[in-house]
């Protein structure tokens, strides 16, 4: 479809762009694992697992573990768009590259809406994260779409694009507020009914209104549904 290409032709410019734009650049890589359970019509639960690696940094290729994340989240259905989540999440740092371990907290609201094949939606999250010497305050907004690839309805064996754009705001009375933009583009396979692979990138724009860092996102996940 029409605008399915013009969208990841204006993606690909974007990264292209940006690769070779700043000196202060980085490459990571991040797998994760995803597992699904609906416990019921209006309650569902996820369980996640992702590791993130340096594949560039310091103007040279290297593979060096940054971190692993182990999540959980719980969402409840108020209808058929809207519904609310709770998060907790614990990232190990220390022992990969010195960093700070980190404990979040994560309350979201998410409103999603179905045009024929074309799905688009619409999250806002407040996160509170918790380090060893201070707390961080974010809050987040998402506008996301997804489509497949192959008609009006995504079958078994088959493929869909996801996408989304994302603006962040860290505050905490210690520091200066913070500023990030994240781009994101995925393409995800159907397996079969319970299982998904999805492959992308993810550029992001840190630290906009103090010294901006760019990154770029290498992203390869596997969902499970049980």
């Amino acid at each position: 479809m029409y605008y399915i290409r013009i969208l990841i032709i204006s993606f690909s410019f974007i990264f292209g762009l940006n690769l070779f734009s700043q000196n202060n650049f980085e490459t990571l890589g991040e797998t994760g694992f995803a597992l699904n359970h609906k416990v019921s019509d209006s309650y569902k639960i996820n369980f996640s697992a992702r590791s993130r690696y340096y594949l560039y940094q310091d103007q040279s290729f290297d593979f060096e573990n940054r971190q692993v994340d182990i999540a959980h989240f719980s969402t409840l259905n108020l209808d058929y768009n809207h519904s609310l989540s709770l998060g907790i999440q614990y990232r190990f740092r220390s022992s990969f590259d010195g960093g700070d371990n980190e404990l979040r907290l994560t309350q979201q609201f998410n409103y999603t809406k179905k045009n024929q094949a074309l799905r688009f939606g619409h999250r806002i999250r407040f996160e509170q994260r918790i380090f060893d010497q201070l707390t961080v305050l974010r809050s987040r907004y998402r506008f996301a779409l997804d489509v497949p690839l192959n008609g009006e309805k995504l079958d078994i064996g088959e493929s869909y694009l996801v996408a989304s754009m994302e603006a962040l705001l860290s505050k905490n009375v210690k520091i200066k507020p913070e500023l990030d933009h994240r781009t994101t583009a995925q393409i995800g396979w159907l397996i079969n009914e319970t299982s998904k692979i999805q492959l992308g990138l993810e550029y992001r724009f840190e630290a906009l209104n103090i010294k901006a860092e760019e990154k770029l996102f290498i992203l390869t996940s596997f969902i499970l549904k049980v």
